[in-house]
């Protein structure tokens, strides 16, 4: 059974509402019997009219032949009568007060929960590209204010950390690339020399494949922090261009390889960065006509749900092998492969997808290979 699942503001009130109802009844109950005792006694009244004094009344009833019985019934039906009209106009008192007392609570509540849900919807205006929003909490200095202030001081501080990661990348980017760039060009002016060694032209030719991989995994890494980072800015991108753009560049590759890359499925507009998500798409592209087999294929289907599904042909991949994928610098098989690759791709893909508030899901195929789908946000 489910849990029923109330606000903050609700149990307030239903305490405020509780405790005072609970005073009200102690209230009536008290002030009953207090007018109870007060209002005439028609034993004391009968024995008054008889001529004892009503401190000595027996606890045995009295003769009331010497009293005529109007008399006795008139008091006995005016402390009945009393006690009743106190009674029913005291609850009914008692159920306005209750329904006020609520609503005053809920009022109360919400004027004390205030600076939370100042606190609350400024946590979701946050973001990585958006850590400017600050509560600002103008009132008394107590335990809510000082909340506040502390979260406005954390928001400061992961700021801070934020606009340090970024010119870190920033440097990073120009600082590695510049002494890679530098090497390519020292090594293919040597291999270009009219005198070069064949030694050194083989050399060569085995420093710039390191050298491009080495670009790649800088560029990997990069892309993979920017990711993580969140986005800096959305706008609408159709998707179903991206997709026709990366598969167009990844022509050479899949015929080199004898793979058949087939597109289906609809026009798609999404929400994002244009350049992640074509980093996305070519990811799982490239990773789909890698892992493949000579004559395999590549399904790109673009839908609603999910947004983008690339299934590709290959060796059985093992259910428990999947989630490892997702991990960095984890790769399925083939050292032929992994000389060409850095091992960032599913894991790029899942950072961009998140970025994105999206997800990516995989599982085998039933035909080897991979299934993968990733979840988007669509425009509204």
């Amino acid at each position: 059974m489910r849990e029923l699942r109330l606000s903050v503001r609700t149990r307030l009130t239903a305490w405020y509402g509780g405790l005072f109802a609970l005073a009200g009844i102690a209230l009536l109950v008290t002030n009953y019997l207090l007018v109870a005792a007060t209002l005439p006694d028609p034993n004391a009244f009968t024995a008054a009219a008889q001529g004892v004094p009503a401190t000595a009344v027996p606890a045995y009833p009295l003769d009331v032949g010497r009293v005529p019985p109007a008399i006795t019934l008139t008091v006995r039906d005016y402390r009945e009568s009393a006690l009743n009209t106190l009674l029913v106009q005291s609850a009914i008192a008692l159920v306005i007060t209750i329904v006020l007392a609520v609503w005053l609570g809920w009022v109360m509540a919400s004027r004390v929960l205030e600076p939370l849900n100042s606190i609350t919807d400024t946590a979701h205006q946050l973001g990585a590209d958006n850590l400017s929003s600050r509560i600002n909490h103008e009132g008394p200095d107590d335990e809510l204010k000082d909340l506040a202030d502390t979260f406005d001081g954390m928001l400061d501080r992961l700021a801070g950390a934020f606009d340090s990661q970024k010119r870190f990348v920033a440097n990073a980017s120009h600082e590695l690339r510049t002494p890679l760039a530098v090497q390519r060009t020292l090594i293919e002016v040597a291999m270009g020399a009219p005198d070069a060694d064949p030694n050194l032209t083989r050399l060569g030719h085995h420093l710039l494949d390191t050298n491009q991989r080495s670009e790649k995994l800088i560029d990997g890494l990069l892309l993979l922090a920017r990711s993580d980072r969140g986005l800096s800015s959305r706008e609408p991108v159709r998707l179903h261009e991206v997709v026709a753009t990366v598969v167009e560049s990844c022509a050479d590759e899949a015929a080199a390889r004898e793979v058949e890359v087939v597109v289906t499925g609809q026009r798609r507009v999404v929400v994002g960065d244009p350049v992640l998500l074509s980093h996305l798409v070519s990811h799982l592209v490239r990773n789909a006509i890698a892992y493949n087999h000579h004559g395999g294929t590549v399904r790109v289907e673009l839908g609603s749900t999910p947004a983008l599904r690339v299934v590709n042909t290959g060796e059985p991949v093992q259910a428990e092998q999947v989630p490892g994928l997702f991990e960095p610098f984890r790769r399925l098989r083939s050292e032929r492969l992994a000389s060409e690759g850095t091992g960032l791709g599913l894991s790029l893909v899942r950072s961009i997808a998140a970025a994105h508030q999206g997800s990516v899901t995989a599982r085998p195929n039933a035909d080897g290979g991979l299934l993968v789908e990733v979840m988007l946000p669509e425009v509204t």
